[in-house]
């Protein structure tokens, strides 16, 4: 990956959406939400007052509206700051 997030952003590979209900039912992809969770897979170096706590690999849960959306060698990417996660899943 060439791409380095700075200070306390962290790079995010959001978690596919879900294709299925519990119940079997097929969602469209109109209707679908976006992802809430996903795989961390670059972080900055921190900020003098504030130490990065996420690790590359990571599964992290964030804020619905959170994040900027980039796209990269045909993934898309969130990039955030490390304050916009909620929590480490694992």
């Amino acid at each position: 990956m060439n791409i380095k997030p700075l200070a306390d952003r962290v790079l995010i590979l959001p978690a596919p959406a879900e294709e299925k209900t519990v119940g079997g039912i097929i969602i469209p992809d109109t209707a679908k939400e976006k992802p809430l969770k996903g795989e961390v897979i670059a972080v900055g170096q921190g900020t003098k007052d504030e130490e990065m706590v996420l690790k590359v690999g990571n599964t992290v849960l964030y804020g619905k509206y959170a994040g900027t959306t980039l796209e990269h060698e045909g993934k898309e990417y969130l990039i955030m700051r490390q304050s916009d996660v909620v929590a480490i899943i694992g």
